[in-house]
């Protein structure tokens, strides 16, 4: 099944499970739209698929405005929240946490306003803030890594992890990498640090992993950007102990790598699109219109990309 079948069937099940939910009185919908700016490739496409949301939608749908805002920082998000609340007078609003504790009182306030309002990707620490929530499914996302790592090591070597921020998803992703290697005792976790999701903060945490081990069989950069970080500091300490580099989320060069077998080390990624938010502002969009909820949790599946698969997860015209 490709990832377009998947969306395709995620939103028939969507609507199914919207049909049976009782209407509530239909109104023009004023929909905010509150994402992190484009800092790296997966965020620009989460910024592209936003756009691109709004293009389309808007023009499908009279009765429709929908405002994005996108913010560098926490701070600056939990800013723009408010203004879309007391300025822009939202009265629905599909938010990508920037960060998960530092968003969810300003998202809570929001939504005692009277705002529905769903939830992407990185969850809120009290979940009586949102009405809805849509994300890909994390715990695939870290079991699926760390189930090809052991398969391919035979059980034993030493492996090294690269975090992304302090979030609910980045917690689940690493709880489950670490439930697969409690399985596997010979197979040794030397460290885990936070990267923020950055490059360059992935080189500079992985130069410290080079120095500080002598020996690295793999290395879970959980998230494509981050594992062009990893290969640069590889290449710039020219170490070739390093057997598997896998990264996560399934960006358009890392899947041209797999296809082409360019890299032995890099063999297999997990699927994890920015498109979702498009589909959580369609959703969330036209369930409003119809004065209608979503279903209180959509997980978009993850799955391992190989050779053998590849060419359903590249999309070269993506900006990821």
């Amino acid at each position: 099944m490709t990832s377009f079948t998947r969306r395709i069937a995620l939103t028939a099940v969507a609507a199914a499970a919207l049909a049976s939910l009782p209407a509530l009185a239909a109104e023009k919908v004023n929909l905010g739209v509150s994402i992190p700016a484009a800092t790296h490739s997966f965020m620009g496409g989460i910024n592209y698929w936003a756009n691109q949301a709004k293009k389309d939608l808007e023009k499908e749908h009279k009765d429709l405005k929908i405002t994005i805002k996108t913010a560098a920082n926490a701070p600056e998000q939990a800013n723009q929240l408010q203004d879309l609340s007391t300025v822009t007078k939202i009265n629905a609003l599909v938010v990508f946490p920037f960060e998960s504790a530092a968003l969810t009182k300003p998202v809570a306030q929001v939504k005692a306003k009277g705002a529905y309002v769903t939830v992407v990707d990185r969850g809120l620490t009290d979940t009586s803030a949102q009405d809805a929530y849509v994300a890909g499914d994390n715990t695939a996302f870290g079991r699926i890594p760390a189930e090809y790592i052991v398969k391919q090591l035979g059980g034993k070597g030493n492996v090294v992890a690269l975090r992304g921020i302090a979030t609910t998803l980045d917690n689940e992703r690493m709880d489950a990498f670490n439930a697969v290697l409690k399985g596997s005792p010979d197979i040794k976790l030397l460290d885990a640090k936070y990267a923020n999701w950055n490059r360059d903060d992935a080189f500079k945490v992985t130069q410290d992993y080079l120095t500080r081990f002598k020996n690295i069989d793999a290395i879970w950069a959980a998230d494509d950007d981050m594992a062009v970080g990893v290969l640069k500091a590889i290449e710039q300490a020219k170490r070739d102990d390093i057997k598997i580099i896998f990264g996560g989320a399934g960006a358009k060069g890392m899947v041209k790598t797999i296809m082409d077998g360019k890299d032995k080390r890099i063999g297999a990624d997990v699927s994890y699109s920015p498109k979702f938010i498009y589909d959580a502002i369609k959703l969330t969009a036209e369930a409003r219109l119809k004065g209608e909820k979503l279903p209180a949790t959509t997980i978009i599946p993850s799955v391992l990309i190989t050779k053998e698969n590849a060419k359903d997860f590249y999309h070269p015209n993506s900006p990821f």
